[in-house]
């Protein structure tokens, strides 16, 4: 199983997609998810960033303080 992430800007507070960048990460099992989180921030560079995650159930949206910038974080097998 795998993590697919989504990383682009927003226009408005919307996901604009003027450009995209995809990262893809191995799923671990029994990850807790503040650990995952880590890994995901540390894969798009935002190590250190505050940010505010929103779980939708099937769809994770991190959004950077102060910047036009989301994130989306899916589970792919």
């Amino acid at each position: 199983m795998y993590i697919q992430i989504e990383l682009t800007d927003t226009f408005g507070g919307e996901s604009n997609y003027s450009w995209v960048k995809r990262y893809r990460l191995e799923y671990k099992p029994g990850e807790t998810s503040r650990a995952l989180m880590r890994r995901v921030k540390g894969a798009v560079g935002w190590s250190g960033i505050r940010c505010r995650v929103s779980n939708c159930g099937y769809m994770i949206d991190i959004r950077p303080a102060g910047a036009a910038l989301v994130a989306f974080v899916t589970w792919e097998e």
